[in-house]
């Protein structure tokens, strides 16, 4: 079964690759390739779940790769691959020719495919790699239509503010390596670690957690990624990067334990970040706005189950909210092709156009919104009995965070089922719609709807206990039935209220509706705080090395060049007088030795004659 993991591994990376590099020549075949790839991943996703094998394979002198599929892994896997098949089976229809299919599908195969790495990955180094490329490929998936700068722009954001928290995965693989210096890297041995290596690996990890998963303070760059196609949009928000951080944070769960302070640093993060930003949805006037703030919100709740020890509703709310999240990107990228706009107020009756699709986004909202009986009402509430459990506070927060996501839910529906305006006021804003919604686009959106529907069942017995057992946590606690009845009360009157509230004004300061619908000004601050300041000292820098360096190596070569001049005048005469002093001795000395040298054998032995009285003479008189 080892094979099949690598194949898992290697599949979608391998033909994502392909398809990048072979480009418009393959744009007919590359969307049914794609579904194919990942049709065949998802196969190999499932064997691999069931089997729970683990590879290993050398990588650098110590440090080998080390792969592993364990009960959470293999339910994100076969979620990752499950959604990616949908999505690209909608994006096979809603991309016309000539749209660089190519391009985009061998990108969104490398992004699954990291994915994949990074959820098998069982040694930091390993996580590195695949958390680097889904980093790269989500910047070349936002920034798709390259031509637009606003579009390149927005990927820039995207990326470096997740690069920037990325750091942290390196100062926790730094960490790790000191603290265990002849070690693998394992994940498994990073609890064990000694003080302060296992504080600083639990910091370096939950930094690169919430600023992937857009958390607070790094929500503001989830806003700057709708810029990418809504299939983009749809995957990226509900089965690879953005989920990677709320994966990793119930991946390290007994990390976060042992450490002492890490687990209620990453439930009141979440919880926060759930509260804030579901207020950020509230007061959003596009509808893909409304479904970026509702993901940050929404995997708040995750990280809420991470820091609370509860993995089995935290699982549950990825899968739940992957189903539901990628059911209304896709939908929101339908009615953007057909009425040219996503603005709530242009959509003003699209579900009443459309009625397929509204009855599919009607359910998927409902599902988000947290009301019965749908998938997310049931994983909620098990997270937040997980809450309960750890301190009565989370629970609470945890419940005004799940009012908000019904108000934000209802509000969208409200829009989308007012009646259809008689004036096409507010269309095609953004461009040129069609007009219609493809038949063929249904399929994949309606499997989607069905599991909003289906995946409820997970949350209760003995579904529930099953999940647990398969993440190896058998003890997590049950909700109540008190517990079930109060979030479905508080959910249906929230959005009761909203539909009775209609379209008027939210009763709030307009200053307040400013600040939570520019995203708490988050990346105004960010440049404030942080790239004004960093691009102040580049320029110092750049003057000082143009004023400073260049002056002082322009003064120094000056001083080489005359000190050459100097030498060359002074010194340089008297050597070479020296040297034709000892060249004219060599040769004076040279003449004297020839003079002997006549060739006459008589004349070479008066001169032994001689030289021998001269030794003898010599030798007497030193005696």
């Amino acid at each position: 079964m080892s094979g099949a993991l690598w194949v898992l591994i290697a599949l979608p990376l391998t033909a994502g690759t392909v398809l990048l590099l072979a480009g418009p020549r393959i744009d007919r075949a590359a969307a049914a390739s794609a579904v194919g790839v990942i049709l065949a991943a998802l196969g190999l996703a499932v064997a691999a779940a069931s089997a729970r094998p683990a590879v290993r394979a050398p990588l650098l002198s110590g440090l080998p790769a080390e792969f592993a599929v364990d009960g959470l892994s293999g339910l994100v896997a076969v979620t990752v691959t499950a959604i990616t098949v949908l999505v690209l089976a909608f994006s096979a229809v809603e991309f016309g020719p000539g749209e660089c299919r190519g391009r985009f599908s061998g990108l969104m195969l490398l992004f699954a495919g990291s994915m994949l790495v990074t959820v098998t990955a069982a040694t930091l180094p390993v996580l590195l790699m695949g958390w680097e490329v889904m980093g790269a490929t989500s910047w070349a998936l936002i920034g798709f239509w390259w031509r637009d700068p606003e579009r390149v722009q927005a990927a820039n954001t995207a990326f470096i503010t997740t690069r920037a928290a990325d750091l942290g995965l390196y100062v926790a693989a730094g960490a790790a390596l000191a603290a265990n210096p002849t070690g693998t890297l394992a994940l498994s041995d990073l609890p064990g670690a000694q003080e302060p290596w296992r504080s600083l690996m639990t910091a370096g990890l939950i930094t690169a957690a919430l600023g992937k998963s857009a958390q607070l303070p790094f929500s503001f760059w989830l806003s700057r990624a709708m810029a990418g196609p809504a299939p983009v949009s749809a995957l990226l928000h509900s089965a690879t990067m953005v989920v990677a951080g709320a994966y990793l944070l119930l991946r390290i769960g007994p990390l976060l334990e042992e450490s002492g302070w890490g687990s209620p640093v990453v439930a009141w993060a979440g919880v926060v970040t759930a509260i804030t930003l579901g207020f950020v949805a509230v007061t959003q006037t596009d509808l893909k706005q409304v479904l970026a703030a509702s993901s940050c919100a929404q995997i708040g709740f995750m990280a809420l189950a991470a820091g609370a020890g509860g993995t089995t509703g935290g699982t549950l709310q990825l899968i739940t909210h992957a189903a539901a999240k990628s059911l209304l990107f896709l939908i929101s990228g339908a009615w953007l092709t057909a009425l040219g706009t996503k603005t709530l107020t242009g959509l003003y009756g699209a579900a009443r156009r459309y009625r397929a699709v509204g009855v599919l986004f009607t359910v998927g909202a409902l599902s988000l919104a947290g009301l019965p009986p749908l998938s997310l009402w049931a994983a909620k509430d098990v997270l937040l009995a997980a809450a309960f459990q750890d301190m009565p506070a989370l629970y609470a927060a945890g419940l005004v965070a799940a009012v908000l996501s019904a108000l934000y839910s209802a509000r969208a529906l409200w829009f989308v089922w007012q009646p259809v305006p008689t004036a096409e006021g507010g269309l095609d804003t953004e461009e040129l719609g069609t007009r219609k919604v493809s038949s063929r686009t249904l399929p994949p959106l309606a499997v989607l709807a069905l599991a909003c529907v289906v995946l409820s069942a997970s949350a209760f017995d003995p579904a529930r206990a099953a999940v647990s057992r398969v993440l190896g946590s058998p003890d997590q606690p049950t909700p109540k039935v008190w517990e079930w009845v109060l979030s479905a009360a508080l959910a249906l009157s929230a959005a009761g209220a909203v539909w009775a509230w209609g379209n008027r004004h939210v009763p709030l300061p307009a200053a307040v509706i400013r600040f939570f619908g520019g995203w708490l000004h988050l990346e105004r601050a960010a440049r404030l705080i942080l790239v004004r300041p960093v691009f102040a000292l580049a320029d110092a820098a750049s003057r000082f090395d143009d004023r400073v360096l260049d002056a002082a190596v322009w003064r120094a070569g000056r001083g080489a060049v005359g000190l050459a001049h100097w030498s060359n005048r002074r010194l340089e005469a008297g050597v070479a007088g020296s040297v034709s002093l000892v060249a004219a001795s060599s040769r004076s000395l040279g003449r004297l030795a020839r003079r002997p040298q006549t060739g006459q054998l008589h004349e070479y032995l008066a001169q032994a004659v001689t030289a021998l009285i001269v030794l003898a003479l010599v030798f007497v008189l030193v005696k």
